[in-house]
Protein backbone atom coordinates (compact mmCIF):
# COMPACT_ATOMS: atom_id res chain seq x y z
CA UNK A 1 0.00 0.00 0.00
CA UNK A 2 1.46 3.50 -1.18
CA UNK A 3 1.47 6.64 1.09
CA UNK A 4 -2.06 7.67 -0.46
CA UNK A 5 -3.43 4.67 -0.13
CA UNK A 6 -2.87 4.23 3.49
CA UNK A 7 -3.82 7.76 4.03
CA UNK A 8 -7.02 7.75 2.99
CA UNK A 9 -7.47 4.20 4.73
CA UNK A 10 -7.22 5.91 8.11
CA UNK A 11 -8.93 8.89 7.33
CA UNK A 12 -11.48 6.48 6.13
CA UNK A 13 -11.15 4.23 9.67
CA UNK A 14 -11.32 7.77 11.67
CA UNK A 15 -14.81 8.32 10.00
CA UNK A 16 -15.93 5.17 10.76
CA UNK A 17 -15.30 5.20 14.32
CA UNK A 18 -18.02 6.52 16.76
CA UNK A 19 -18.32 10.01 17.32
CA UNK A 20 -18.33 10.05 21.04
CA UNK A 21 -14.76 7.84 21.10
CA UNK A 22 -12.75 9.78 18.50
CA UNK A 23 -11.43 12.29 20.32
CA UNK A 24 -9.98 9.63 22.65
CA UNK A 25 -8.50 7.27 19.89
CA UNK A 26 -7.10 10.77 18.07
CA UNK A 27 -5.40 11.55 21.79
CA UNK A 28 -4.00 7.81 21.95
CA UNK A 29 -2.44 8.44 18.56
CA UNK A 30 -1.00 11.14 19.62
CA UNK A 31 0.79 9.64 22.71
CA UNK A 32 1.01 6.33 22.72
CA UNK A 33 3.99 4.86 22.16
CA UNK A 34 3.07 1.78 19.99
CA UNK A 35 4.10 3.17 16.99
CA UNK A 36 7.76 3.83 18.59
CA UNK A 37 8.86 0.47 16.39
CA UNK A 38 7.83 2.13 13.14
CA UNK A 39 9.12 5.27 13.89
CA UNK A 40 12.42 4.75 15.18
CA UNK A 41 15.45 5.07 12.54
CA UNK A 42 18.05 2.85 11.54
CA UNK A 43 20.80 4.96 13.97
CA UNK A 44 18.63 4.31 16.84
CA UNK A 45 18.16 0.56 15.98
CA UNK A 46 21.86 -0.20 15.79
CA UNK A 47 22.44 1.89 18.98
CA UNK A 48 19.75 -0.69 20.55
CA UNK A 49 21.59 -3.63 19.12
CA UNK A 50 25.12 -2.42 20.54
CA UNK A 51 22.90 -2.08 23.91
CA UNK A 52 21.94 -5.74 23.78
CA UNK A 53 25.67 -6.94 22.74
CA UNK A 54 27.22 -5.58 25.88
CA UNK A 55 23.94 -6.30 27.95
CA UNK A 56 25.48 -10.21 27.25
CA UNK A 57 28.31 -9.34 28.36
CA UNK A 58 27.83 -7.56 31.54
CA UNK A 59 25.95 -8.31 34.49
CA UNK A 60 23.19 -6.18 35.48
CA UNK A 61 24.82 -3.76 37.73
CA UNK A 62 26.99 -3.16 34.95
CA UNK A 63 29.90 -2.66 37.54
CA UNK A 64 32.89 -5.05 37.25
CA UNK A 65 35.12 -6.21 39.56
CA UNK A 66 37.39 -4.71 38.58
CA UNK A 67 35.86 -1.07 40.04
CA UNK A 68 36.28 -1.50 43.88
CA UNK A 69 36.46 1.98 44.90
CA UNK A 70 33.27 2.19 42.96
CA UNK A 71 31.59 -0.17 44.47
CA UNK A 72 32.54 0.68 48.06
CA UNK A 73 31.57 4.35 47.39
CA UNK A 74 28.07 3.70 45.66
CA UNK A 75 27.81 1.39 48.94
CA UNK A 76 28.73 4.34 51.24
CA UNK A 77 25.86 6.53 50.01
CA UNK A 78 23.63 7.68 52.24
CA UNK A 79 20.46 6.08 50.99
CA UNK A 80 20.26 2.79 49.27
CA UNK A 81 21.71 3.10 45.81
CA UNK A 82 22.08 0.76 42.48
CA UNK A 83 24.07 1.34 39.38
CA UNK A 84 21.67 0.70 36.59
CA UNK A 85 23.19 1.69 33.26
CA UNK A 86 20.69 4.30 31.28
CA UNK A 87 21.84 3.24 28.14
CA UNK A 88 21.73 -0.52 28.53
CA UNK A 89 18.06 -0.10 30.21
CA UNK A 90 15.76 2.08 29.62
CA UNK A 91 12.31 2.18 32.23
CA UNK A 92 10.24 -0.86 29.97
CA UNK A 93 13.53 -2.58 30.62
CA UNK A 94 13.62 -2.09 34.30
CA UNK A 95 10.13 -2.87 34.60
CA UNK A 96 10.27 -6.13 32.64
CA UNK A 97 12.89 -7.03 35.27
CA UNK A 98 11.18 -6.01 38.20
CA UNK A 99 8.43 -8.44 36.84
CA UNK A 100 10.95 -10.95 36.35
CA UNK A 101 12.06 -10.60 40.15
CA UNK A 102 15.92 -9.76 38.78
CA UNK A 103 15.57 -6.09 39.90
CA UNK A 104 13.13 -4.10 42.41
CA UNK A 105 12.84 -0.20 42.46
CA UNK A 106 12.17 -0.41 46.32
CA UNK A 107 13.82 -1.50 49.36
CA UNK A 108 12.79 -2.65 52.73
CA UNK A 109 13.29 0.04 55.62
CA UNK A 110 12.69 -2.10 58.50
CA UNK A 111 13.50 -6.30 57.12
CA UNK A 112 10.43 -8.43 57.26
CA UNK A 113 8.08 -5.17 57.09
CA UNK A 114 5.97 -3.56 54.24
CA UNK A 115 7.57 -0.40 54.89
CA UNK A 116 9.50 0.27 51.54
CA UNK A 117 11.28 3.56 49.97
CA UNK A 118 12.60 3.92 46.24
CA UNK A 119 15.73 2.89 45.89
CA UNK A 120 18.13 5.78 44.30
CA UNK A 121 19.40 4.43 40.30
CA UNK A 122 22.61 6.16 39.34
CA UNK A 123 24.24 5.63 36.02
CA UNK A 124 27.73 6.45 34.36
CA UNK A 125 26.23 6.12 30.82
CA UNK A 126 24.27 8.69 29.14
CA UNK A 127 20.50 7.08 27.69
CA UNK A 128 19.90 6.90 24.14
CA UNK A 129 17.32 9.68 24.79
CA UNK A 130 20.07 11.73 26.42
CA UNK A 131 22.64 11.06 23.47
CA UNK A 132 19.98 12.42 20.97
CA UNK A 133 19.80 15.53 23.19
CA UNK A 134 23.12 16.26 23.48
CA UNK A 135 24.12 15.37 19.71
CA UNK A 136 20.65 16.77 18.17
CA UNK A 137 19.92 19.83 20.39
CA UNK A 138 23.09 20.87 22.27
CA UNK A 139 26.16 20.27 20.56
CA UNK A 140 26.32 22.50 17.23
CA UNK A 141 27.94 21.03 13.72
CA UNK A 142 30.88 18.73 14.74
CA UNK A 143 32.41 19.09 10.79
CA UNK A 144 36.31 18.37 10.95
CA UNK A 145 35.79 19.00 14.83
CA UNK A 146 37.62 16.47 17.24
CA UNK A 147 35.63 15.18 20.47
CA UNK A 148 37.30 13.29 23.59
CA UNK A 149 34.92 11.63 25.92
CA UNK A 150 37.10 11.34 29.04
CA UNK A 151 35.99 7.91 31.09
CA UNK A 152 34.57 6.94 28.07
CA UNK A 153 33.30 3.35 29.70
CA UNK A 154 31.36 1.22 27.12
CA UNK A 155 31.78 3.79 24.70
CA UNK A 156 28.11 4.79 24.36
CA UNK A 157 28.99 8.99 23.69
CA UNK A 158 31.71 7.51 20.73
CA UNK A 159 29.05 5.84 19.40
CA UNK A 160 26.36 8.24 19.50
CA UNK A 161 28.74 10.53 18.03
CA UNK A 162 29.68 8.32 15.08
CA UNK A 163 25.83 8.26 14.53
CA UNK A 164 24.55 11.23 15.40
CA UNK A 165 27.47 13.69 13.95
CA UNK A 166 29.85 14.42 11.77
CA UNK A 167 32.71 14.34 14.29
CA UNK A 168 36.47 14.05 11.95
CA UNK A 169 37.09 11.95 15.04
CA UNK A 170 36.04 10.67 18.57
CA UNK A 171 38.48 9.42 21.39
CA UNK A 172 37.79 7.65 24.35
CA UNK A 173 40.19 7.46 27.26
CA UNK A 174 39.38 5.22 29.88
CA UNK A 175 41.91 3.31 32.58
CA UNK A 176 39.44 0.59 32.66
CA UNK A 177 41.28 -2.43 30.24
CA UNK A 178 38.34 -4.34 30.86
CA UNK A 179 35.77 -1.90 29.20
CA UNK A 180 38.66 -0.78 26.91
CA UNK A 181 37.96 -4.26 25.50
CA UNK A 182 34.09 -4.03 25.22
CA UNK A 183 34.85 -0.81 23.71
CA UNK A 184 36.98 -2.67 20.82
CA UNK A 185 34.63 -5.72 20.52
CA UNK A 186 31.69 -3.01 19.89
CA UNK A 187 34.22 -0.89 16.94
CA UNK A 188 35.22 -3.90 15.44
CA UNK A 189 31.57 -5.33 14.94
CA UNK A 190 30.27 -2.09 13.96
CA UNK A 191 32.99 -0.88 11.89
CA UNK A 192 33.15 1.87 13.86
CA UNK A 193 37.19 2.59 13.89
CA UNK A 194 37.66 5.31 10.80
CA UNK A 195 36.07 7.67 13.64
CA UNK A 196 36.72 6.05 16.79
CA UNK A 197 39.61 5.42 18.49
CA UNK A 198 39.71 4.53 22.63
CA UNK A 199 43.07 4.99 24.56
CA UNK A 200 43.71 2.78 27.35
CA UNK A 201 44.92 5.69 29.70
CA UNK A 202 45.15 7.96 32.13
CA UNK A 203 43.59 11.52 31.05
CA UNK A 204 46.41 13.02 32.98
CA UNK A 205 48.79 11.15 30.48
CA UNK A 206 46.65 13.05 27.09
CA UNK A 207 47.73 17.04 27.36
CA UNK A 208 47.66 16.55 23.48
CA UNK A 209 44.77 15.02 22.83
CA UNK A 210 43.10 17.56 25.23
CA UNK A 211 44.65 20.95 23.67
CA UNK A 212 43.40 19.61 20.52
CA UNK A 213 39.93 18.76 21.41
CA UNK A 214 36.68 20.87 20.11
CA UNK A 215 34.75 19.23 22.46
CA UNK A 216 35.07 17.35 25.63
CA UNK A 217 32.53 15.03 27.23
CA UNK A 218 32.56 13.82 30.97
CA UNK A 219 29.82 12.00 32.55
CA UNK A 220 30.21 11.20 36.23
CA UNK A 221 33.66 10.81 35.45
CA UNK A 222 35.87 11.17 38.61
CA UNK A 223 33.57 10.96 42.25
CA UNK A 224 33.18 7.50 41.69
CA UNK A 225 36.73 6.22 40.34
CA UNK A 226 39.24 8.17 42.38
CA UNK A 227 39.53 9.83 45.65
CA UNK A 228 39.60 13.69 46.53
CA UNK A 229 43.38 14.38 45.90
CA UNK A 230 43.24 12.62 42.61
CA UNK A 231 39.51 13.90 41.67
CA UNK A 232 41.62 17.26 42.63
CA UNK A 233 44.88 16.19 40.62
CA UNK A 234 42.69 15.53 37.22
CA UNK A 235 40.61 18.51 36.94
CA UNK A 236 43.62 20.53 37.28
CA UNK A 237 45.04 19.05 34.40
CA UNK A 238 41.87 19.07 32.36
CA UNK A 239 41.79 22.97 33.03
CA UNK A 240 45.35 22.96 32.83
CA UNK A 241 44.51 21.87 28.84
CA UNK A 242 41.17 22.52 27.55
CA UNK A 243 42.26 25.53 26.89
CA UNK A 244 41.68 25.96 22.78
CA UNK A 245 39.58 29.47 22.60
CA UNK A 246 35.60 28.45 21.67
CA UNK A 247 35.81 24.84 23.02
CA UNK A 248 32.91 22.91 24.19
CA UNK A 249 32.85 20.84 27.57
CA UNK A 250 30.11 18.79 28.37
CA UNK A 251 29.63 17.82 32.06
CA UNK A 252 27.56 15.52 34.27
CA UNK A 253 26.83 16.87 36.93
CA UNK A 254 27.90 20.54 36.87
CA UNK A 255 31.47 21.99 36.90
CA UNK A 256 30.70 23.94 40.45
CA UNK A 257 28.91 20.65 42.04
CA UNK A 258 31.91 18.45 40.72
CA UNK A 259 34.78 20.80 42.14
CA UNK A 260 32.22 21.40 45.24
CA UNK A 261 34.35 19.63 48.46
CA UNK A 262 37.70 19.15 46.11
CA UNK A 263 41.24 21.71 46.77
CA UNK A 264 41.73 23.33 43.55
CA UNK A 265 42.80 26.59 42.27
CA UNK A 266 40.47 26.39 39.18
CA UNK A 267 38.83 29.45 38.42
CA UNK A 268 35.84 28.46 36.63
CA UNK A 269 34.47 32.46 35.32
CA UNK A 270 37.91 32.78 33.98
CA UNK A 271 38.44 29.35 32.13
CA UNK A 272 34.52 28.58 30.96
CA UNK A 273 31.43 30.14 30.44
CA UNK A 274 28.45 28.07 30.85
CA UNK A 275 25.88 28.27 27.53
CA UNK A 276 22.12 27.96 28.70
CA UNK A 277 20.29 25.03 27.43
CA UNK A 278 16.60 24.44 26.18
CA UNK A 279 15.17 21.58 27.80
CA UNK A 280 11.87 21.45 26.56
CA UNK A 281 12.37 19.69 23.25
CA UNK A 282 10.38 16.64 23.52
CA UNK A 283 7.06 16.61 23.67
CA UNK A 284 6.73 12.76 24.94
CA UNK A 285 5.36 12.84 28.33
CA UNK A 286 7.59 10.01 29.34
CA UNK A 287 10.70 11.66 28.98
CA UNK A 288 13.28 11.98 32.33
CA UNK A 289 13.37 16.07 32.16
CA UNK A 290 15.49 15.46 35.47
CA UNK A 291 18.30 13.57 33.92
CA UNK A 292 18.58 16.33 30.96
CA UNK A 293 18.70 19.20 33.22
CA UNK A 294 22.21 17.37 34.66
CA UNK A 295 23.51 17.70 31.70
CA UNK A 296 25.38 21.06 31.53
CA UNK A 297 27.87 23.12 28.34
CA UNK A 298 30.56 25.35 29.01
CA UNK A 299 32.20 27.41 25.91
CA UNK A 300 36.31 27.80 27.00
CA UNK A 301 37.36 31.31 27.33
CA UNK A 302 39.87 32.73 25.69
CA UNK A 303 43.52 32.42 26.93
Amino acid sequence: MDFHSARRAVLQLLDAVVPADRPALLRWMRTTRDFDEFIEDNNEIMLKNIAEDLRSCLPIETMLSSEQLALQKIQQQPEPTVHVDAFLYDEDFIDSLCEEGKMSRNYCMVCGSHQTAPLRFISHSFSLVELKFIYNHVLPDLSGKILVDIGSRLGTVLYGGYLYSSALQLYGVEMNEDFCQLQEMVIKKYQFADRIKVLHADICTQDSLLQNADVVIMNNVFEYFLNEAEQARAWEYISHHVRKQGSLLITVPSLQEALSGLQTNIQLSLWVEEIPLTYDVYPEKDIDREALEQIHLYKILQH
